[in-house]
């Protein structure tokens, strides 16, 4: 049914501002700068590797934009949701309907470069948060051909630039629920289930099209959410970790000392000004991934 982690959605309250951000971060240029005609919000996107980041932003007036502006008020900026790419938007929501997830109608969605003018189109199947346990999730068909979004250009060398993403963290109170809507629910390949008592940490991972989603359950009940699950954080992959971090210490970024990661072969680093409201880490992954 989902073939991969269509994109990543970050919600921000000054897209110029966010996307200047994300542009030093990823060292890269935007693909995309849109708008959605009669909803009253804008993004900027990034197409990578394997996924595209898509900072929202209200502006102006719609529905899109009313839930925007409460969700910024009550949680600030942060990430927003996540989108698995269908090849049929009509069979996933006849899917998850029989899996009792009760998704919205497949709804069209239209995207208007700014610059360019020209229009994307796809087709959403959204699940109420009810079914997702608070999480913004949702199934994405693309109309127009992939071309319409272009790889964002690379600024620089290509070893110090973000290629794509390697994990998205998701927080929960209770793997085991998790376990069933991501798995049995969603259809994504259970990976790894597995307590760490030295962090502290149940960790439950789930693959699709090459990227994980990591469902982290905090051993200590107190450390948990507790008005249920909770997008967390984004890991991107970068080809060289040192490349990663002298660029970004010469933008005047403040990251961590490159270090190594916990999965053997990894080596990582903290971007630790959490751009745009998200725990971000860099990751390069071993020479054989």
């Amino acid at each position: 049914m989902f073939e991969a982690l269509d994109h990543v959605i970050v919600g921000v309250r000054d897209l110029a501002d966010a996307t200047r951000t994300y542009a030093t971060l990823f060292g890269r240029r935007p693909s995309w700068r849109g708008e959605h005609p009669g909803e009253g919000s804008a993004n900027t996107l990034f197409r990578l590797g394997n996924t595209y980041l898509e900072l929202l932003a209200p502006e102006g007036e719609g529905p899109t934009a009313d839930l925007l502006r409460a969700r910024l008020d009550s949680h600030g900026e942060g990430p927003l949701g996540l989108a698995f790419a269908t090849p049929d938007a009509d069979a996933a929501h006849a899917t998850l309907t029989a899996r009792g997830l009760a998704p919205e109608d497949v709804a069209p969605g239209v995207g208007r470069d700014a610059d360019s003018g020209l229009f994307r189109r796809w087709k959403n199947v959204m699940l109420p948060l009810a079914s997702t346990r608070g999480v913004l999730l949702f199934g994405i068909e693309h109309v127009t051909p992939p071309d319409f979004l272009p790889v964002a250009e690379c600024v620089g060398e290509e070893a110090g630039a973000v290629s794509g993403i390697d994990h998205a963290v998701v927080q929960t109170a209770d793997a085991d629920a998790a376990i069933a809507l991501y798995g049995e629910k969603l259809g994504l390949r259970l990976a790894l289930d597995k307590s760490f008592p030295d962090w502290g940490m149940r960790l439950v991972f789930f693959r699709v099209g090459g990227v994980t989603v990591e469902i982290a359950n905090p051993l200590d009940a107190n450390a948990a959410p507790k008005d249920g699950d909770q997008l967390w954080g984004l890991s991107w992959r970068v080809p060289d970790a040192d490349a990663a971090h002298a660029r970004l210490t010469e933008a005047g970024v403040d990251v961590s000392p490159v270090r190594k990661g916990r999965k053997p072969g990894t080596r990582v680093l903290s971007v630790r000004s959490n751009p745009g409201g998200v725990p971000t880490l860099l990751l390069e992954p071993p020479a054989h991934d």
